[in-house]
């Protein structure tokens, strides 16, 4: 986690950097440097990786309703398709308040996962040492530790990162754009501390938890093979009856917050690539039709610990792809850079 997010960090800053100096995101340089076939290709691949974020955000979501109202996991994902009406509903008042929205339910999430870790009491000692000494044990933890980069790095946030820098007005001169540059990361990184704090306090929370004393043993059987679906039920007993309605509240937010980034990701890809704009109600119906279809098959059939295994594959998906937007953004932020040099000497 801790490498990811410097990853996120240096990354996102180039991505911002790009828009902010060219006036352009990233999508649309593709369009201009690549031919048809490369960038036909780019194109699919991104939208692969705007579909792939979005199965665990359905999924998440699905989980949240089970927790909270005892809904069926199938159900559940067949629900988060009303999100689309909630987003269309906040379109219209433009992105600044969707970026305000965001900010709300990604505090809603902060709160809610600290609170429990100030009530699972972590040691700090092993916190420190999970963080500089990475460690891969038991079953599986090598596709987590994959799917956790795609998961904190996700390749389509390049594109989004790039063309948002865009709706604000930036002064065109030198001085300008340095200090909207300058802007952008220390934004950039405020916004990612936060989501450092969360996903190690998730991680904290975990392994307090599950390390506790007083541990029956069909929970530690649970903690042998814990996943997302059978994390609040191990908290509900271990911490309290209330912490689960908490994380299901923490894990509902989560979901919207990222069905909203992941949409406008969607609008900037297709009107990038292929200089194509959808209505935002059609994108975010078909985007999530396509996220929903997998989604629902799984939790049929495998019910929620296949739904659980769909988040790991998604998100490793989304590891896999990220070349595909970390290349063209690094060859397009060292021309861009070196032809502004040029052009200040």
């Amino acid at each position: 986690i801790l490498v990811a997010s410097c990853a996120a960090l240096v990354i996102q800053s180039l991505a911002a950097n790009l828009g902010v100096v060219t006036g352009k995101h990233l999508a649309e340089h593709c369009r201009a440097e690549y031919s048809k076939v490369p960038n036909f290709l780019l194109w699919i691949v991104a939208e692969i990786a705007v579909v792939a974020c979005d199965i665990p955000e359905v999924i998440g979501t699905a989980f949240a309703l089970n927790m909270l109202f005892h809904i069926p996991v199938w159900i559940g994902v067949l629900l988060t398709g009303l999100s689309t009406l909630m987003l269309l509903a906040i379109q219209q008042y433009g992105v600044r308040k969707l970026e305000f929205l965001i900010a709300f339910l990604v505090f809603t999430i902060a709160i809610c996962f600290f609170v429990e870790l100030h009530y699972s009491k972590p040691d700090p000692k092993e916190v420190l040492h999970g963080l500089f000494v990475p460690q891969l044990k038991g079953n599986g933890a090598t596709g987590l530790a994959i799917s956790l980069l795609g998961a904190m790095v996700m390749p389509h946030n390049l594109f989004l990162h790039s063309a948002l820098v865009l709706s604000r007005k930036i002064p065109r001169s030198a001085t300008g754009i340095k200090e909207a540059c300058r802007f952008y990361l220390i934004e950039s990184g405020l916004a990612l501390t936060v989501a450092f704090l969360i996903n190690v306090s998730v991680i904290s929370v975990s392994g307090a938890v599950c390390n506790a004393s007083d541990l029956s043993p069909e929970d530690r059987a649970k903690c042998e093979d814990l996943d997302l679906n059978k994390a609040p039920f191990l908290l509900r007993n271990v911490v309290g009856k209330w912490s689960s309605k908490l994380f299901a509240i923490a894990l509902l937010a989560s979901g919207q917050s990222s069905t909203i980034t992941g949409t406008y990701a969607g609008q900037y890809v297709m009107q990038g690539f292929l200089d194509l704009r959808l209505e935002p109600w059609l994108r975010n119906f078909l985007t999530r039709c396509l996220a929903i279809i997998p989604s629902l098959i799984v939790a049929l059939i495998g019910g929620s610990a296949g739904a659980g295994k769909l988040i790991i594959i998604a998100s490793m998906i989304l590891s896999f792809e990220l070349p595909f937007a970390l290349v063209p953004l690094l060859k397009f932020t060292s021309c861009k850079m070196k032809m502004g040099s040029h052009a200040n000497s």
